[in-house]
């Protein structure tokens, strides 16, 4: 997993309410296991018409925010189904943060686990961001990890808090795997013991 610094881009405003995860990726897509190559179906039924053309009007379909590498999104982002693909289609589209006044727990958490950040912050604030996003491509966000800092196309900062442990694994680009890896030494060592300890096995 990369590792998440600070993200300077567009914002796309979205201001749906409880956008479940099936409206993120439709669960069609999901017979896939490969993270990569679902950004392409990322809110595919919102994205789409039925004969596949592009609606002009959804807000990722605007030539000012194909970009957007930050989502400004409604209460109660990411409800609905426990899918993985949801965080996973986010992230090949390009999305690295997305700002709501809350998320589902599941989705929030296995954001993180994607390299992805979700910041929770109050509705007036939100309110804010969303309309800074509302000025298209140029208008540019910056979302600073490590001194936990949103700055609005105007200068304008919210500070935002986010969870030690998960914003330590974003700094240094750690999944589970990498977790699990940076005890490498340890868990070798005590494979070697047990191994003496008990032959057999």
């Amino acid at each position: 997993m990369e590792k998440f610094e600070t993200v300077t881009g567009i914002a796309a405003p979205m201001p749906l309410v409880n956008i479940d995860t099936d409206m993120i990726i439709p669960k069609i897509f999901l017979k896939t296991i490969k993270r990569s190559g679902l950004g392409v179906n990322l809110f595919d039924e919102m994205r789409y018409d039925r004969q596949g053309n592009e609606i002009p009007d959804f807000v990722l379909n605007k030539p000012q925010y194909r970009e957007a590498s930050i989502l400004v999104a409604g209460d109660n982002f990411g409800c609905g189904s426990s899918r993985e693909h949801a965080p996973w289609a986010l992230a090949d589209f390009g999305i690295k943060v997305i700002i709501s006044t809350s998320f589902a727990d599941i989705f929030y958490n296995n954001s993180f686990k994607n390299g992805m950040l979700p910041i929770v912050l109050p509705q007036e604030q939100v309110d804010a961001l969303m309309k800074d996003a509302e000025k298209g491509a140029n208008a540019r966000m910056t979302v600073d990890l490590e001194n936990q800092i949103i700055t609005s196309s105007d200068g304008e900062e919210f500070p935002f808090e986010v969870d030690a442990f998960k914003k330590h694994c974003l700094l240094n680009g750690l999944d589970d795997i990498g977790l699990t890896m940076e005890k490498e030494s340890s868990i070798t060592t005590f494979e070697g013991a047990a191994a003496q300890a008990r032959p057999w096995v």
